[in-house]
């Protein structure tokens, strides 16, 4: 069965008051709540912004570079996701939507790759 990833982008969500943002917050768990009663729930967290990036890693002559803080290059940042399992992207574009009505903000949805599919790329095929 594929995962998904539902995710917004810390710049999508736009200002809200600390009243606005906690009866969101409820919502969107009210809807973690269905999915865990659903078996499709694997992860979620939200609350995540460029200020909480602890560092970030690249690779220079094949040794891993540390640097404190976000990629300063990145304009956007990841804001919450929820990764679940279900049967077709039909099932996960009915969740996202139930996030995104939610939350009142937009949600991106990428399936995750199997393993298989993972392996093909890697031998060409």
């Amino acid at each position: 069965m594929p995962q998904y990833l539902i995710a917004f982008n810390d710049e999508w969500v736009g200002e809200h008051t600390l009243d606005e943002l906690r009866a969101k917050s409820k919502a969107a768990l009210q809807v973690v709540d269905e999915m865990e009663k659903a078996g499709v729930f694997v992860f979620s967290d939200g609350g995540i912004g460029a200020e909480t990036a602890l560092f970030n890693v690249s690779a220079r002559d094949g040794k891993p570079v540390f640097s404190d803080g976000p990629f300063v290059e990145t304009k956007e940042h990841l804001g919450g996701f929820c990764v679940i399992k279900v049967d077709d992207d039909a099932a996960a574009r009915e969740w996202a939507g139930r996030i995104a009505v939610a939350l009142d903000w937009p949600q991106e949805v990428h399936r995750f790759p199997s393993r298989e599919e993972i392996l093909q790329l890697k031998d060409g095929e």
